[in-house]
Order: structure tokens, then sequence, then C-alpha cells
């Protein structure tokens, strides 16, 4: 058997019901999709040059860039805790990466709110 990383992931416990770790698998895959639909968001807002105010828009799509990167990581970090968690028998981690997405949301529209106000 090929050994798998990240070691500290994969040499805990016990191999899970499979359905299990590709249900995980899924999930960090949408939350990807979720960060590139961001990073696409911010590079279209300033190639296209939208919103008209240079301050809104560079704000915005160097939010939605930031933002898009941190999910990413934030993404492959949940991933790892929680098939962790499958092979040790222990709780599923905390959900922190929605709080990050609801936050970015709110603060995107905060800002162009502003911005058309």
């Amino acid at each position: 058997m090929t050994e798998r990383h990240p070691r500290w992931v994969y040499d805990a416990g016990e191999e899970p019901d499979p359905r299990f770790s590709l249900a995980n698998e899924r999930t960090f895959l949408a939350w990807v999709r979720t960060a590139m639909a961001m990073l696409a968001g911010g590079v279209a807002l300033h190639a296209l040059g939208l919103p008209d105010t240079a301050w809104v828009r560079s704000t915005l799509a160097v939010m939605l860039v930031v933002f898009g990167g941190v999910i990413t990581v934030m993404a492959l970090i949940r991933w790892a805790r929680v098939e962790r968690a499958m092979r040790t028998h222990q709780p599923l981690p905390h959900f922190r990466l929605g709080y990050l997405l609801t936050i970015a949301v709110v603060i995107g529209a905060a800002v162009l709110a502003l911005a058309f106000a």
C-alpha cells in the first residue's frame, strides 16, 4: 500500500467507511468551487471596471480574492480535521468556514450599499 499524505490525518485510527470519506471530499471540493467563484468575481469586478467608484471596485476585488484564498486553505484544514475525527471516532469539529463566508458576503454587501447609496 502506498503512503498517503498528510500523514497526521491518515496515520491515525482506522479506515472509515469509504462513503463518509468521499462525502467529506465532495464537501471540500464544493468549498473550493465557492472559493473559485469568489476569485472569479474579484477578477471580473476589476476587469470590467464595476462599480464606477475606483476605491469600491478595488476594495471588493481585493476582498473577494483574499477571501477566496482563505476559504480554500480553511476548506483543506476542515477536510483534514473531519477525516481525522472520523478515523479516530471523535466528534466532528466545529463548522467555522460558514462564518467566514457569511462575514465576507455581509462586508461585501455593506461596501456595495455604501457605494450605490
